[in-house]
């Protein structure tokens, strides 16, 4: 694994929570109330973080079986109802942005948080305008590490998952589900945080960092020194 990059992209995608912003303790909260309403253990908050990967779609069968769709429903209003209030950027995550936007880079979100919860985050934040498109859960056919929500974040910039990878893009997450993806689109994958839980197998990140913080110094000195494509940008369409 290499130090550090030593040029930056043209196009970088994000997962949200836990890259870019703390939510863990509504969505672990949520996940207690449902774990609770359907007569299931619920998880301490370091199982919550450890194993709140996949989206909810592809996760609650599993932990209820056919009444995964009364658990969603009851999970989705807990979330609704508090999510906004908890929702906490985290240290760099918006001078990362500014950086990354500055230099003309395309930027957008897959996340396996639920799209509508996703982009209301983004727009309590103010910002949405980084983005061209946030991807979120159920808004493609399949969620990640699937490359369906990749090629539809890509898409207002004209880019397919092909020409991501060969432009060396990254993607830019904080778990194994990320690297995961991040492998399958055969683009860059970056760690950001800790990721201590993580058995990343055959998915290890190219490249680690600590914070936001730490990233964002590293992309200000890159495009201090290197030029890139001017920003192909597109206004939020989802």
């Amino acid at each position: 694994m290499k130090a550090t990059p030593t040029a930056l992209p043209s196009a970088v995608l994000f997962d949200w929570d836990n890259t870019l912003v703390d939510s863990w303790g509504c969505i672990h909260a949520s996940l207690t109330v449902t774990f609770e309403a359907m007569g299931v253990p619920p998880w301490t908050e370091a199982e919550t973080r450890a194993r709140a990967r996949r989206s909810l779609r592809d996760s609650f069968p599993a932990l209820f079986g056919d009444r995964w769709p009364e658990a969603r429903t009851i999970y989705f209003d807990h979330y609704a109802s508090h999510h906004l209030e908890r929702l906490r950027p985290l240290p760099g995550a918006e001078a990362l942005l500014d950086a990354l936007r500055d230099y003309g880079t395309y930027l957008a979100v897959v996340s396996n948080k639920t799209g509508h919860f996703l982009r209301s985050e983004a727009e309590a934040l103010g910002w949405t305008g980084y983005f061209s498109r946030l991807v979120g859960a159920a808004d493609a056919e399949t969620d990640k590490p699937a490359l369906a929500p990749v090629a539809l974040a890509l898409a207002p910039a004209g880019l397919t998952v092909e020409a991501f990878s060969t432009t060396g893009g990254w993607f830019i997450g904080d778990a194994d589900v990320d690297m995961e993806c991040a492998h399958k689109a055969g683009c860059v994958p970056v760690l950001v945080g800790d990721a201590a839980d993580c058995d990343f197998g055959p998915y290890p990140p190219a490249f680690r960092f600590d914070t936001c913080l730490s990233l964002h110094d590293l992309v200000r000195r890159l495009g201090d020194t290197i030029s890139v494509p001017t920003s192909r940008n597109a206004s939020l369409q989802v």
